[in-house]
């Protein structure tokens, strides 16, 4: 039975709330939080973002074939999520802790922290985007499934834009180190929590065919041969690069161009919001127009609104404000489609090959989307200080430039790019339907 529950939905999709929490903070506020309360400087955190960041995306494919081998009472991909969920919350609060350490122990303290949680991350998240593609074998679920998901991302996103910062001075009052160890901790402990629920919500009901044997090499011939997947892949990453430069941005943008701090958590948190918004008709908006078209309209509308941001001077408000909804509201269905997308990838190549390797085709798009986060981190931190930035100081004409080329340019041309990327994605709706009778029938 191809049905899925809303129940199991919900539950599920809980999971992706504990994934927010943690992705929302690195793209949102973990540079902010390493110049500004930590201690490092720009390029040190480029220099480790780049680093740590492209190591660990190269775990995850390795985590995908692990997860594809896994056979447990559980499933494959499903058992992960319990084994994993404490060192998960562990990880949060140790990465938000600033120890009382010299400049050289910050840094080795700051590597070995962010690397362990970027390998929990990896550990538990491949195995549950994973469950997208084995939830049901129908693609009208899966994208029902996947925009429920980024119903619960978007949700944790508000949560932490609009929180963090009143929490982090609530809690640690003048100390504001103190601030983010407290109220990541009370994140961490929701983050466990809702994982538990996840894993004992969900189920695991499109099985890999047992009369084909998978090996390594089989699985990596099929995945560059899959030239669906090849494309996703390509647009993850430029989509990845534009979402971290802007994200990791914005606090620099309202600290230090529009000189309204105060307000950079309820502009990320209103940007949410209408990404929420725009999340709720995907599936429609898809059956009308497409996913491929859909997705191309929505990066088309990015790209401009984020140019907007160039023209907008720090007595412009109502402009920046009404250029960030429009942004949020297009940025809503691309996440759903995206995954949606990447699980017909999985069926195209079960049915060309008759080996289904859904961990390992997942785990490579988050490799591409870990790479895209890492590179858009590297850039923005290496921009910053290239310009000039120093922390916690009035900044020259140039560092302002660099901050206010962060949030506008640069993001919107990667966008187009990746809107360009998609007119070679050649797995339409039909043959995607198509594909899902014929595997139905070869049971």
């Amino acid at each position: 039975m191809s049905k899925v529950t809303v129940k199991e939905k919900l539950g599920f999709s809980m999971g992706e709330y504990s994934s927010s929490i943690v992705w929302q903070t690195l793209m949102f506020f973990l540079p902010f939080f390493y110049t500004d309360t930590f201690g490092l400087t720009a390029a040190s955190v480029a220099l480790m973002f780049g680093v740590v960041r492209i190591f660990d995306a190269f775990t995850d494919p390795i985590m995908g074939m692990i997860a594809d081998r896994t056979n447990t009472r559980w499933g494959k991909f499903r058992p992960f999520i319990l084994w994993f969920a404490v060192p998960y919350g562990l990880g949060i609060v140790l990465m938000f802790t600033t120890p009382g350490f010299s400049d050289a122990g910050k840094i080795i303290y700051a590597y070995i922290t962010y690397s362990f949680m970027m390998v929990i991350y990896t550990a538990i998240m491949i195995p549950y985007n994973s469950m997208i593609g084995v939830i049901s074998p129908n693609p009208g679920e899966r994208t029902s499934v996947s925009s429920y998901k980024f119903v619960f991302a978007y949700a944790a996103g508000f949560s932490v834009q609009l929180l963090i910062i009143p929490m982090v001075r609530k809690l640690g009052v003048d100390d504001a180190a103190k601030g983010y160890q407290l109220t990541m901790g009370i994140f961490a402990f929701i983050s466990v929590v809702f994982f538990l629920i996840s894993f004992f919500s969900v189920r695991e009901r499109v099985k890999a065919d047992p009369a084909y044997k998978s090996s390594l090499k089989s699985d990596l011939k099929d995945l560059m041969g899959n030239k669906p997947w090849i494309i996703l892949f390509l647009v993850s990453l430029s989509c990845l690069i534009y979402i971290a430069i802007r994200s990791a941005d914005i606090a620099y943008f309202f600290k230090y161009y529009l000189n309204r701090e105060g307000q950079m958590g309820t502009f990320m948190a209103i940007g949410t919001v209408f990404v929420l918004l725009g999340v709720l008709p995907t599936k429609w908006l898809s059956s009308i127009l497409g996913k491929k078209k859909l997705f191309i309209i929505c990066l088309v509308i990015i790209a401009f609104s984020s140019f907007a941001f160039y023209f907008a001077g720090p007595e412009d408000i109502v402009l920046i404000y009404a250029a960030q909804i429009i942004f949020s509201l297009a940025s809503g269905p691309t996440m759903p489609l995206l995954w949606s997308m990447l699980a017909d990838t999985a069926d195209y190549s079960q049915w060309k090959n008759g080996r289904r390797a859904t961990g390992l085709i997942y785990s490579a798009a988050t490799f591409a989307q870990k790479t895209g986060f890492a590179l858009g981190g590297v850039i923005v931190m290496s921009l910053l200080s290239w310009y000039g930035f120093v922390a916690d100081q009035p900044q020259p004409e140039s560092s302002i430039q660099g901050i206010r080329l962060a949030i506008s340019i640069i993001p919107g041309i990667i966008a187009l790019f990746s809107a360009f990327l998609l007119i070679f994605y050649k797995l339409n709706d039909n043959m995607v339907l198509n594909i899902e009778k014929e595997l139905a029938r070869r049971k």
